[in-house]
Order: C-alpha cells, then sequence, then structure tokens
C-alpha cells in the first residue's frame, strides 16, 4: 500500500471502508470512563457524537466526520505537513462543497493547527491542489495505520478469539464493519484484551461506541 507525499485522494480507501475501519478499532478501547471525557482531553482513537477522532498526544490529530448519506469530511494535522508554513499560502478549502464544516477548519487554519483536509462523495476523494514543490501534507505518516488494511487487520486479530476457526474471526468482522453490516452479538462475543496481563474489555461501552459509528445492523 503506499500513500504519496503528498497525499493523493486515490491512497484513501473508499469514506465507507476508512470509517469501519476506524470506527472498529475506536469501540474496542471505549470504556465508560473515557466516555465522560471531553474530546480535549482524550487521547488515541474515539468515537462521539461529531465523529471518529485520532490523537496521538504529540505530532499528529485527525478527525473524520460524516456529511450526509454517502459523504465525509477527513481533516488533520501531522508534523511532517508542510502546508501550514509553505511559502506560497495554500488554500486547503479550494474547491470544497458546500456541506464542509467550514466554520470549524477556518478557526483550525487560524490557529495554525490543520495540515490537509480531503472530501469524499459520489464514491470519490478530493482535496485542494497543491503547489508542484509541496514535500509532503501529512497523510501518509498521520493515517497510514488506518488506510493500510493489513495494519488494521494485525491490530485488529489481537483483540479477537479466532479459536473456533469457523469464519467468523477478524477478518470477517472488518469485512462486515467495512460494509457497516456488522452484527454486534457475536463480534462482542469473540473480543478479547490483546494481552493477558490487559484488564478486561468493556463490552458495553464497546457496543455502545459501535452503535453510536452506526456501523452495526440488528441480528435477524
Amino acid at each position: 500500500m503506499t500513500i504519496h507525499r503528498p497525499g493523493l485522494p486515490e491512497d484513501l480507501p473508499s469514506g465507507e471502508a476508512l470509517w469501519g475501519r476506524w470506527a472498529l478499532l475506536a469501540a474496542i478501547g471505549a470504556t465508560a470512563a473515557k466516555e465522560e471525557r471531553a474530546s480535549g482531553y482524550r487521547t488515541g482513537l474515539w468515537v462521539d457524537a461529531e465523529g471518529l477522532h485520532h490523537d496521538d498526544s504529540g505530532c499528529t490529530w485527525w478527525t473524520m466526520s460524516r456529511r450526509g448519506e454517502g459523504r465525509f469530511v477527513l481533516y488533520g494535522e501531522d508534523e511532517s505537513s508542510g502546508v501550514r508554513w509553505h511559502g506560497t499560502p495554500i488554500d486547503m478549502l479550494a474547491g470544497g462543497p458546500d456541506w464542509l464544516p467550514y466554520d470549524e477548519l477556518r478557526d483550525r487554519i487560524e490557529g495554525y493547527e490543520l495540515g490537509c483536509v480531503y472530501w469524499y462523495e459520489d464514491g470519490a476523494w478530493a482535496r485542494a491542489s497543491y503547489p508542484d514543490d509541496l514535500r509532503d501534507d501529512g497523510l501518509d505518516c498521520g493515517m497510514r495505520g488506518l488506510v493500510d488494511r493489513e495494519q488494521v487487520l494485525g491490530e485488529l486479530s489481537d483483540h479477537v478469539d479466532d479459536t473456533d476457526g469457523d469464519g467468523a474471526g477478524a477478518a470477517g468482522f472488518l469485512a462486515d464493519a467495512e460494509a457497516h453490516r456488522l452484527r454486534p452479538e457475536p463480534f462482542l462475543a469473540r473480543l478479547r484484551p490483546a494481552r493477558h496481563d490487559d484488564g478486561p474489555l468493556d463490552l458495553p461501552a464497546v457496543a455502545r461506541a459501535l452503535a453510536l459509528a452506526g456501523v452495526t445492523v440488528s441480528a435477524r
């Protein structure tokens, strides 16, 4: 898997698939205690009413939000991005559709907090044009762990009990999440801590996070 520097819209999987991968990993780490924290005081991966979030409390932060049926916006910052400091100002919102969260994005730009913006509509990602001499917009370093499906599957596999060998393992759960058709009950039944000395997962919180992200379907 290749993410160009700077990133290209075609480097990203479909908006639905990226949302499903991110939501699944974010939900696994959900707890009741974390749910009570405001977004500004959280790190790692999480889902809330505003969308999906990734923040390492250091060099990178990202948000992905739904903006209607089949519409998503992905924006954030990684320290590798040269957009903010480029000699010729780059308008990251140029060509953006009218449904982008412009107030939020402009606030971030004015605070020198934003590294890039991508939007998804009609089955394709897009972004503003960059000058030829821009070396990086941060997409690769910031989002690789969620864009690279094999990395997502590897992390998910650490949390899923595949000992039954019935095909309902990590790969199947990931595919269902990407298609927004995950059945929560079988998934929750297979979840386990990544290491034997980790504490138990907060399964009710995991279920709430999956429902909030909208990647589940009811059992028939």
